[in-house]
């Protein structure tokens, strides 16, 4: 058999046209030591059913090791002729071990080989970025144990809206990153399902043990249907999808870092390890590593939208068109994982401007819900507490003050139900800790919630100090 060739059924050899375009060993390479795992896999359990020999298959194992070896010391040769990882594989363990080496393939396909190796990579790409969001998630953690006390506007339509505490925002990054991480990690636990034994789509005559295989390769079982082990590849679709969801959020966490570091808002000072110039401007400070978080997660939506689009037409079984889903997989890892990086480094070197964001709170009329409640807290029906108090906020505006500097007289001409108590309700440290619910902003709550994200953390083997130690972070400011 030739390496373009495939067996005696093809009387010429692929052209080099069709060869270039449908040559992946560029791409997956990178399968290399899922391939040679679940090869060895698979022939230990030939082996153990009287397929091959206990001779043949040491020296298809040992082969297999030394290609290892070599692959990870990046001394391998790839050609491109022989088309994808697999084959490069193989061939090359052919050429040192003679046909022996041919025997590998018995009872096994292209078709259950590739599947099981990207449930391999991608089981194990899982695991490298739920650790990498464990790692961010530790360092909001320390950030936000400093924080707690640091006051700042919460926003909704970017409006000054009502005052809470940092450490409560970081907590708010924090929940979006661990459902992600849930995603992730549910994703993992739903593909740890071998397809080995699957062969083209039909299985094989060879009496293979599905449940060896899966074992000696950590999956919790056999795949139920030979046609769906082969055919699907909504795995992947599954765990990009969760990478989608996390790039999202990393952008929204992105541009609140933008939006914070810029002069208008002036809640964070950006170090210049995350921050680049201007060509042009000397005074320049740009966060460009928030910005490209920012933008690179138009790639990961769309490794999605590409893996979507390549499964929604297909018949069962296998299709080529499944070799087009090693890209958008190896991306989204890929992007994720460095934008997780980076916005821990930045979020762990940032110093978040306390005074800044306390100044902020003067203005917004952040403390008008604290009358709308005071109000309403008195009897007077919310709605029009709300209306009562949106007009005294127009009297403040048309005056250019704001609420604690009007007179009582001037309450009072608004309701006869004001006091001399309006004023302590006016104070925004009183009106954030007044919320003392679960899940709210007020300091008990908030460091609650900070011990149960470090619980949550140390039940996953995280350590605060040895992140702290690697990234430098240190509690806010």
């Amino acid at each position: 058999m030739s390496d373009k060739a495939w067996g005696g059924r093809f009387d010429e050899q692929l052209s080099d046209t069709a060869l270039r375009y449908s040559a992946s060993v560029d791409i997956d390479k990178r399968l290399a030591a899922q391939d040679i795992r679940g090869s060895i896999a698979h022939v230990e359990m030939l082996a153990s059913r009287g397929v091959v020999t206990d001779d043949e298959a040491r020296a298809i194992v040992e082969g297999l090791q030394a290609i290892a070896m070599e692959i990870a010391q990046g001394t391998l040769t790839w050609d491109a002729a022989r088309e994808d990882v697999h084959m490069n594989i193989e061939a090359t363990l052919t050429e040192r071990i003679g046909p022996v080496g041919g025997k590998l393939h018995t009872g096994r396909s292209r078709n259950d080989q590739v599947a099981t190796d990207m449930r391999l990579w991608t089981r194990e790409a899982c695991d490298r970025t739920c650790a990498r969001i464990d790692r961010f998630l530790a360092v909001l953690a320390i950030r936000g144990r400093g924080a707690v006390e640091i006051l700042m506007p919460g926003y909704t339509h970017l409006q000054r809206a009502q005052p809470v505490r940092l450490a409560h925002h970081l907590l708010a990054w924090a929940e979006m990153l661990d459902r992600d991480r849930g995603r992730l990690a549910d994703a993992r636990r739903r593909m740890n399902e071998c397809p080995l034994g699957a062969a083209a789509l039909a299985g094989t005559t060879f009496p293979l043990d599905r449940a060896m295989t899966a074992s000696a390769l950590d999956f919790d079982r056999p795949m139920r249907n030979s046609l769906d082990a082969v055919g699907d590849r909504d795995f992947l679709v599954e765990a990009v999808a969760a990478l989608a969801n996390c790039a999202v959020h990393l952008s929204r966490i992105a541009e609140e870092l933008v939006l914070w570091s810029s002069q208008e808002f002036g809640f964070v000072t950006m170090t210049d390890a995350f921050t680049t110039g201007s060509s042009i401007m000397p005074q320049k400070k740009n966060p460009d590593m928030a910005e490209l978080a920012r933008g690179k997660t138009g790639r990961v939506v769309g490794d999605l939208v590409s893996l979507l689009v390549m499964l929604k037409g297909l018949p069962l079984a296998y299709n080529r068109d499944m070799q087009e889903d090693k890209a958008p997989v190896f991306d989204a890892f890929d992007t994720v994982e460095d934008t997780l990086d980076v916005l821990t480094g930045c979020v762990a070197s940032a110093r978040f401007e306390a005074d800044r964001m306390r100044a902020a709170l003067r203005e917004g009329f952040l403390d008008a819900t604290e009358v709308a409640d005071w109000l309403a807290a008195r009897g007077i029906p919310f709605r029009e507490a709300h209306h009562i108090t949106g007009r005294l906020v127009s009297r403040c505006v048309r005056e250019g003050l704001v609420l604690a500097e009007l007179p009582l007289d001037a309450w009072r001409e608004e309701h006869e139900a004001f006091d001399e108590t309006i004023f302590e309700a006016l104070d925004l440290e009183a009106a954030v800790e007044r919320r003392d619910l679960p899940g709210g902003p007020a300091r008990r709550r908030v460091r609650a919630a900070l011990d149960e994200l470090v619980s949550r953390l140390d039940a996953r083997g995280v350590q605060l100090d040895e992140v702290a130690r690697s990234t430098g972070a240190e509690a806010a400011p």
